[in-house]
């Protein structure tokens, strides 16, 4: 089961029905522990309708942070090891490869968060900036996995690779992120077999589009919810982005006007135009 917030209100999608849900709120939703066994027992009683298809997007997002882990693809190591060589930062990144802590940070507030047709940014004073395709988990205040979305880290590597110190600004700003285009609800984990799928196109031509399965994926989603959780608490849930096995070569930079587009079959597409 998928659910989306739009300007309509809220729906949830069964079998490629809509079900409108007036009397809930979003952050009401995420915030239950239950949340992929009460979907179905509403849905159960309700009546579908086509207002959905009238609707615009909305970023899945209302009071939730969303936090992200990095280097937990073997190529996202390579990359980030690549791009602070010079700085000396280089062997920060495989020692948290190699971990058994896994590297977590603060990302976005949904402030400056976009969703599906939504404008991300790159930051004016950055040089080379990459979108980075992730599997996203939501995850209720207790720490249970209930749903999955796609998230979009936008990324200025000359930043972080200049000093790993700037991580925080080259990863935190306007427009930084993009979630959606809403969540698959689900108590079941995705299976390992499952893509991640990257395409960038420049004036209507692909620049740049790349592929990996969550095979690749270091780290098990649900460690990385455990020590996301050790001393902290998320009272209306949290976004947890699981870090990008999909890196673009080192000659590429995003351009305004790009489009980026992340698609995750279970989940759907997310697509956003770099402002």
């Amino acid at each position: 089961m998928r659910l989306y917030r739009t300007t309509k209100g809220i729906f949830a999608e069964k079998l490629e029905q809509y079900f409108p849900l007036p009397s809930h709120s979003w952050d009401a939703l995420l915030a239950r522990e239950d949340l992929p066994e009460f979907l179905n027992v509403v849905v159960s009683t309700a009546k579908p309708s086509e207002g959905f298809h009238d609707a615009g997007l909305l970023a899945p997002i209302c009071q939730q942070e969303v936090w992200a882990a990095g280097v937990t693809y073997y190529r996202s190591r390579g990359a980030r090891m690549e791009e602070s060589k010079d700085a000396g930062g280089g062997n920060f990144y495989d020692r948290v490869y190699s971990a058994e802590r896994p590297e977590l940070f603060f990302k976005s507030t949904a402030s400056r968060t976009v969703g599906s047709g939504g404008k991300v940014r790159i930051r004016g004073d950055a040089h080379w900036s990459v979108p980075e395709p992730e599997l996203t988990l939501v995850v209720s205040p207790a720490g249970r996995i209930v749903g999955y979305t796609i998230g979009n880290d936008m990324s200025s590597r000359d930043i972080e690779g200049e000093n790993p110190l700037y991580l925080p600004q080259a990863k935190v700003y306007n427009g930084s992120c993009a979630l959606g285009p809403g969540i698959l609800v689900s108590a079941s984990p995705l299976a390992h077999s499952t893509e991640i799928e990257l395409e960038i196109l420049r004036n209507d031509c692909v620049e740049f589009a790349g592929s990996v399965a969550l095979t690749e994926l270091k780290r098990d989603p649900q460690s990385l919810v455990e020590y996301l959780w050790r001393d902290n608490s998320f009272p209306a849930g949290v976004f947890l982005m699981t870090g990008t096995g999909i890196v673009p070569p080192s000659t590429f930079t995003l351009a305004s006007g790009d489009l980026i587009r992340i698609t995750i079959e279970p989940i759907g597409t997310l697509e956003n135009v770099v402002a």
